[in-house]
């Protein structure tokens, strides 16, 4: 375990990054390729998950590029327990990373890693420079305590789709409005970031994160240790639940029928099931002006021509700002549409649901 000075902390020092890989090779090239522009200074490596929790605890870098085969216990392990003490953005770089959907990604992701990367077979300048650019645009994306690497769920479990404490069944007609977000890559630890603080929320919150379907209830138990809100798998016809959140399924489009319950259907076949797009146009329909819409971070465009139905009918919209988003090209799309009510920093959204499912609720705008 190597370690180097701790860095000057003004505000145009260098981004501190510990590099955690076990193989020597890889390890000095990387430190290469991120020192190659200068404004990016390598504070420390680490061969193993122990080494790497340790030295990020007692340096507190920027940011942690993390290898996921690495000795004594894995990447994931040192993820979840780095996350879960010493809460610092995590960029994984793993050859067992294949794609964004792939298992170990989407499981790295879960766990609070901010992006996930294939470790090229060979590096081309191309793949270094971008390699230095998801550095620095995660530097300053706000990570929350993820819990995961500490303690088990809490006595509130959630077990095939229900809540051990029963909910008090809402009727359609008894619903005044309706809280739906939207979020790609990044998305988890952002999710993470808003439920904690909509506690006071009465509404139904519906949720499309760009997730495997395999790795949705790793999400929800995930969820369900940090909202003070229920989280329940949303499941095709259920009637929406006030102070619920429901969160969609993989492979399956998410969307509120005029009915006020659940639709989970497979077409159209868009590049993303479930669709951003798909929720946010039910919404619109469903409740016009009672509606709030929430675009977090993620790359493309899905969700924005939804939002701009739910501006349409009244609704209030409100998107992720750049500096605090993985990646803003969700966010971006919707504000070049015009479309956007709040553009705000990921600390400041969830009490903005707070005060517009409020006044939606009572029939303010």
């Amino acid at each position: 375990m190597t370690a180097l000075s701790s860095g000057s902390g003004r505000s145009n020092a260098p981004i501190r990054v510990v590099v955690v890989e076990d193989s020597v090779v890889q390890r000095t090239h990387l430190v290469g390729v991120l020192e190659a522009d200068g404004d990016i200074t390598v504070v420390g490596q680490a061969a193993t998950a122990v080494e790497a929790i340790g030295l990020v605890a007692n340096l507190r870098p920027d940011v942690v590029t993390l290898d996921l085969q690495i000795p004594d216990g894995g990447g994931q392990y040192a993820l979840e327990q780095i996350m879960a003490n010493t809460p610092t953005p995590v960029l994984v770089l793993s050859a067992s990373v294949h794609s964004d959907t792939s298992a170990p990604a989407v499981d790295a992701l879960v766990g609070g890693a901010l992006l996930a990367l294939p470790k090229p077979m060979s590096w081309t300048p191309e793949l270094e420079k971008d390699l230095r650019r998801h550095v620095r645009m995660i530097r300053n994306v706000p990570v929350i305590r993820h819990l995961r690497g500490r303690v088990r769920p809490l006595a509130r479990t959630v077990a095939a789709g229900k809540i051990d404490s029963p909910l008090p069944r809402t009727s359609g007609q008894s619903i005044s409005c309706i809280v739906a977000i939207a979020a790609s890559t990044g998305g988890p630890p952002a999710l993470a970031k808003v439920l904690s603080g909509l506690g006071a929320v009465t509404a139904p919150i519906l949720i499309v994160q760009h997730i495997h379907a395999e790795f949705v209830q790793g999400l929800i138990d995930w969820m369900t240790r940090i909202s003070p809100l229920p989280v329940v798998l949303a499941r095709s016809g259920e009637p929406l639940r006030a102070g619920c959140v429901h969160i969609g399924p993989g492979g399956r489009h998410l969307r509120v029928s005029s009915q006020l319950t659940v639709e989970l259907v497979e077409r159209p076949l868009t590049v993303h099931r479930p669709s951003a797009d798909q929720l946010f146009e039910s919404v619109a329909d469903a409740c016009g002006e009672h509606g709030v819409g929430v675009l977090l971070t993620g790359m493309g465009d899905d969700g924005a021509a939804g939002l701009a139905s739910m501006h349409r009918r009244g609704a209030h919209t409100i998107v992720q700002d750049e500096a605090t988003s993985a990646v803003y090209g969700m966010p971006r799309a919707a504000k070049r549409l015009g479309v956007v009510d709040q553009q705000l920093p990921l600390p400041s959204i969830a009490d903005a649901i707070v005060r517009a499912a409020q006044r939606r609720s009572a029939g303010v705008s």
